[in-house]
């Protein structure tokens, strides 16, 4: 058991009630403060269609005073939009991961640029394909855009306090314990009021958060205390614990989350299914099938060669500084280990003086680095420009070649040394499973700052969970990380 849990674990003891004065909510309720939010956020999703649909017609027709015929689609955007995207849940997306936002707005955006062009029909106008091509990708861009900067402005309200939901946890067993470290420790939208025991648990007051009572009494807990959230700790429970839960969360229309121990999966695979009086959650495979298989190469090929193309200038300017500023070839070849553990020629722009594989052992014996992967942030093999194109990523654009090549995906797992590969753990080859990525989850978590182990274990999870939309979320996600050089070096 952590320590930390150990420190907060209470004596056991029969339940009984010691709190005099139960701890409560203070200030406007989360519900009230999210749906002050959402209307904001609403308005921004209007704007970003509306903008849309105008710099399209700019784009296609020149920058001219719509017609008529445009004007009443541009009148009929507010309630269309806001209509799909209510439809799609989406102003209550904190009960959603970034991901399965992410899913949801795509789906929002499409239907409602469809939803607008039926209504043009009404009006026998003839929309230009070129028009609706740059109306669905300008709508898609400005969405996600303002739904990142809100998701950055919600981090800042909650680590103020605000958007937070007062939370009773039901278990104090270890579970409930972790689940209350956790959401102590991070802003991610609960703050726990207090702990309800189960069964025989104990309800002994607790140093930092009470135990408040009684699961039996869940619904007066919840009216003494403001709670505006219960979440329950699956392991905790019962059968019959889950009858009280159930009624005094319905009766008092509070939020309601359950712990799952499924670490490991994106709520996008999960559905419930009921099965006779059981309720299941069913997980769906995610396996590549050919069509999948077929689905992800092409689109891995036709991204690298519209990157290719778009990124020329950029990939000539940068060979020329390569060239210019230290001696040796401008590329980097170097063996890597792809899918199934088929060796490949990777590509890369060099950043390191010649002969720099050379000077591996030495400087890792000289500071004492023993990770599988080998990185120094001040590594003295590293070129003056080649610190700049390191610290933006550009030196991995040539790698667009070898996923035109086929040898490498625009996301998946970093690709290995062969050296590494032969320091691999049984569990740490599931990572060859899948094509080697430019970029990945490993990508924007952390890069060169995260451990080999929790990079691994990010690769497994992107494997475990893959589909073509979180794909595209890895890669809209990639942007901002290396505009900010985190990680890198």
């Amino acid at each position: 058991m952590d320590e930390r849990v150990q420190e907060l674990t209470p004596p056991a003891a029969q339940p009984r009630v010691t709190q005099t004065k139960l701890p409560r909510a203070t200030g406007p309720s989360a519900r009230a403060q999210y749906a002050a939010f959402y209307r904001k956020v609403a308005v921004t999703d209007v704007l970003s269609i509306a903008l849309a649909l105008l710099f399209a017609y700019w784009i296609r027709f020149g920058i001219e005073m719509p017609t008529s015929d445009f004007l009443y689609m541009f009148l009929a955007t507010p309630v269309v939009v806001v209509a799909v995207f209510a439809a799609f849940h989406l102003y209550e997306a904190f009960r959603y991961t970034p991901a399965e936002e992410f899913r949801r707005i795509i789906l929002a955006v499409s239907l409602g640029l469809v939803a607008l062009m039926v209504f043009s029909f009404w009006f026998q106008q003839d929309l230009a394909r070129e028009w609706v091509g740059w109306s669905l990708a300008l709508s898609l861009f400005l969405a996600l855009i303002t739904r990142r900067l809100w998701h950055w402005w919600v981090g800042r309200l909650r680590h103020r306090g605000h958007l937070s939901f007062a939370t009773l946890i039901v278990g104090t067993n270890d579970e409930g314990l972790r689940l209350l470290l956790q959401l102590q420790s991070r802003a991610i939208g609960f703050t726990p009021i207090g702990l309800v025991a189960v069964g025989d648990e104990s309800d002994e007051p607790h140093p930092a958060v009470p135990v408040v009572g009684h699961v039996q009494d869940l619904r007066k807990l919840i009216r003494d205390t403001g709670a505006e959230c219960v979440f329950v700790a699956s392991s905790a429970v019962a059968n019959q614990d889950m009858t009280p839960i159930a009624k005094a969360v319905r009766l008092s229309g509070v939020e309601v989350r359950i712990t799952a121990n499924l670490h490991d999966v994106l709520a996008s695979r999960l559905s419930v299914q009921p099965l006779g009086g059981i309720t299941a959650l069913s997980l769906r495979p995610v396996r590549l099938s050919g069509t999948q298989v077929v689905a992800k190469f092409t689109f891995d090929i036709l991204g690298a060669s519209l990157l290719l193309i778009v990124l020329s200038p950029l990939l000539v300017v940068t060979a020329l500084a390569v060239k210019l500023t230290s001696p040796g070839p401008i590329m980097f070849r170097q063996q890597r280990v792809g899918l199934r553990g088929r060796p490949f020629t990777m590509l890369k722009f060099r950043t390191m003086v010649v002969g720099a594989d050379l000077l591996v052992d030495d400087l890792r014996a000289r500071h004492g680095v023993e990770d599988v992967m080998f990185k120094l942030r001040e590594d003295p093999r590293v070129t003056t420009v080649g610190r700049f194109l390191r610290r933006f990523s550009i030196d991995e654009l040539p790698q667009l070649l070898n996923v035109v090549k086929g040898d490498m995906s625009l996301v998946g797992p970093r690709p290995p040394l062969p050296e590494e590969v032969t320091r691999y753990e049984d569990w740490q080859f599931d990572r060859l499973e899948v094509p080697p990525g430019i970029t990945g989850l490993w990508q924007v978590s952390g890069r060169a700052d995260l451990p080999f182990d929790d990079a691994v274990r990010l690769d497994l999870f992107y494997i475990e969970n893959w589909s073509l939309t979180y794909d595209l979320f890895i890669l809209a996600k990639t942007v901002p990380v290396l505009l900010t050089a985190r990680g890198a070096y």
